[in-house]
Order: C-alpha cells, then structure tokens, then sequence
C-alpha cells in the first residue's frame, strides 16, 4: 500500500535499535519521512545514518514532556503535519516484585507509561487539529495476559492498551486512529537490562529469553514484528497482536484462565528452580 504510506511523515521512539529501529527501516522502505527520536543520541545517529537520508536523528528523553511538545511541534512546523507517532521507547525489568525497590518501579513506570501519555498528549491535539494521523504504542502480549516475574512490565503495558483501546473511540470522531502493538517475546536489546536497581542493591532475576521461549515458543524478530505491526497500521487495526500464535493465548486467557494459570505455573518452576533455590 504504497500510496497510504509515501509522502507521510512519522515520530518513531526508541529508534536505536530494537524493533523501533525495525520500525523505522520498514517506513523509509515506505515512502515516509521518519524522525528517529532515542535517549542515546549516538546510537540514534548511527542507527538513521545507516538507513539514509529519510531519516532524521533526535535526542529525545521521553520523560520529558515539554521536549516531546517541541520535536512534535518542530516536525509539524516543516512539514506542515504529523501523520504517524509510534510511541515505542520502553524498558524492562524483570524479578520478583518483592525484591524491587521503589525507584525502580518509578523509573519504568515514567517511560513506559509517561513516555506514551507525553508522547499522545503532544501528538493528539495536533492531530485533532489537522483532522488526521494515526497513533501507534508499543505494548505487550504481557499488557493482555499475566505475565509473573514480569510484573512491573506487565503493569505498565496494560496501562498503555487501555489508554489506546479506550482513546481510539474518542479519536475517531476526529479522523485520528489509535493502535497499540501486542507482540509476544521478541529478540531485542530490551532483554539485556541495564543496571539491577537503581540503588545498586543486588536481586535475581531470571534468563528473560529462556523464560520467554518456555512460556510462548521461539521468539519474534524484530524485523517480522515490524512488518506485521506496519501491515495492522495498513488496516487500522485496534489490537496489533503479534505473532499469530499469540491471539490463541489471549484467547486461552479469556475462555480457559485456569488452564492458562496452571501452564504458567510450571514454567515459573522451571525457571525459578534453575535460578535460586526454592524459598522455604
């Protein structure tokens, strides 16, 4: 659908890598014209050099509202509109919630819920102005079924599907569309967390891409989430979820929970038990 795509313009977060990167590539390949925004300026530089002149590299912390406000703003200024925003910058940590500390669940709760509440807030209105564009956030399988030893990540990505399934029926009466992308595990640098707390205290946490496999088989890449979430962007879907063995879990979730809790349960054994020795 080239003619949906060329000539548009697009804000992609968490541009550096990872399926935001991913993102980026499938829309230049498009037609469109991407703004690559990244918290790491060099990596975000890098990662637009390496896909050519359609790409414009930004700093950008999404935590910051006022400089969320103004790349929106900047882009609308030279362009004269913002078509697309892909609300995709994220972090995960992963552990038992009982070994978490408060300013680490501050700090996902900042970018992965107030980094898409910024980025919508400076998007929609423009949007709403201009009669036109269409809204994109990154959540989870983990924001539509339970996802233990991923909690904290899990609450902020069900935060981030009620914010877009609940603000599409508001937006639609304006000609905006609104959908959020649900991938299941998926092979990305999100999986390597950073730092275990912020306050230098030492936790276990578990093998993320070990236990990811276990609970829904072999993980997604990052260029097959893209071209899926592109194609649900195509047909305006509500729900992006990828990939398609994904929707049997949801559905598993809604009609069987219990067998679904009890599948789960192994799998948290095994990787607990390969991990720690079991708390009395």
């Amino acid at each position: 659908m080239d003619t949906f795509w060329k000539g548009k313009t697009a804000i992609v977060t968490g541009a550096a890598s990872g399926i935001g990167f991913a993102l980026a590539s499938g829309l230049i390949k498009r037609g469109v014209r991407v703004w690559a925004a990244d918290i790491d300026a060099a990596g975000v530089a890098r990662a637009a050099a390496s896909l050519g002149p359609g790409v414009h590299p930004v700093r950008l912390d999404v935590c910051d509202a006022a400089a969320f406000r103004d790349l929106v703003d900047g882009v609308a200024r030279e362009t004269g509109r913002v078509d697309f925003l892909f609300n995709n910058a994220g972090i995960l940590h992963s552990g038992k919630v009982h070994e978490f500390d408060v300013e680490q669940c501050n700090r996902i709760i900042d970018v992965n819920i107030r980094g898409v509440v910024n980025g919508t807030l400076a998007a929609y209105s423009l949007m709403v102005r201009q009669r036109g564009g269409h809204i994109v956030n990154t959540a989870s399988l983990a924001g539509l079924v339970p996802a233990p030893l991923l909690s904290m990540y899990a609450m902020t990505k069900h935060a981030v599907v009620g914010l877009s399934s609940s603000l599409r029926f508001e937006a639609e009466r304006y000609g905006v569309r609104v959908s959020v992308i649900c991938p299941a595990g998926v092979d990305t640098p999100l999986l390597d967390e950073g730092a275990v707390s912020v306050t230098g205290a030492a936790r276990w946490r578990p093998d993320v891409r070990n236990y990811l496999t276990l609970a829904g088989g072999p993980l997604c890449t990052v260029e097959n989430v893209a071209c899926e979430a592109l194609r649900g962007v195509e047909r305006n879907r509500a729900l992006i979820i990828i990939p398609a063995r994904a929707r049997l879990t949801v559905l598993a979730y809604r009609f069987l929970p219990g067998l679904v809790g009890a599948f789960g349960r192994l799998v948290i054994a095994a990787v607990i038990g390969k991990g720690e020795e079991k708390e009395p």
